[in-house]
């Protein structure tokens, strides 16, 4: 099955995340975002027993897919993924991120992402270590560097994993994966993760909960300027 959006995003790209946005009015959200300069969206999936909260399903992506032609960014914080990538698949994402720490074959389930017509994102939680994720680091269109601990927006940024996002930089090759970074991510916080490595920025609270949508990312995407 051939990919169903490749990942064209500009040098650093902004992923408001919909978990802060307002869930009555996803459709109209979408479209706001987009309309302020979002290259994409980022939509987190979360089960209640990988991490302490309940999210969204395959329904949610596909509301969202009949209303919006962003690319679609899923993490799924879930402990059992494999068993959720075609249901996410065929409801419309464009790449699904999983966890490393609950996959004994990343190899195999980046695979059957790919064969979904999918990209495939491969991230750990700040407490486990980034270096499972350097042997299929090749194989993968995203490297999700996690800057809070999974489960819930609104995080302080965690100022450790900075290294681990320059690990992941090391083990780019002709701009891809691309490295992404979710949590506590702002107008103060993005420019240390722009300059450690990170290309596309998850930000949630920052967009969805600003007054102004496009001011909000015009100042993260400036975090990117030298």
């Amino acid at each position: 099955m051939s990919r169903r959006q490749a990942m064209n995003f500009p040098p650093l790209a902004i992923a408001p995340s919909i978990l802060a946005a307002d869930h009555a009015h996803l459709g109209g959200e979408a479209a706001r975002a987009k309309k302020a300069g979002a290259d994409l969206l980022h939509v987190d999936i979360m089960d209640g027993h990988f991490v302490p909260n309940l999210t969204f399903g395959p329904s949610i992506v596909a509301a969202l897919r009949r209303v919006t032609d962003l690319y679609l960014d899923v993490h799924l914080m879930l402990d059992n993924p494999a068993t959720f990538v075609e249901p996410f698949a065929q409801a419309g994402a464009d790449n699904i991120t999983f966890h490393a720490e609950v996959v004994e074959q990343p190899g195999d389930l980046i695979h059957r992402i790919h064969e979904l017509g999918c990209d495939a994102g491969i991230t750990v939680n700040p407490d486990r270590p980034v270096e499972l994720i350097e042997p299929v680091a090749g194989e993968v269109e995203l490297i999700l560097i996690m800057s809070v601990q999974a489960g819930f927006g609104g995080q302080e940024f965690i100022p450790e994993t900075l290294g681990k996002v320059r690990a992941a930089r090391r083990w780019v090759r002709g701009g891809r994966p691309r490295i992404e970074i979710d949590g506590g991510i702002n107008g103060g916080t993005a420019s240390l993760a722009v300059e450690a490595g990170a290309d596309v920025l998850v930000a949630g609270t920052a967009v969805f909960r600003s007054p102004d949508y496009a001011a909000a990312i015009r100042k993260l995407r400036a975090a990117g300027v030298p």
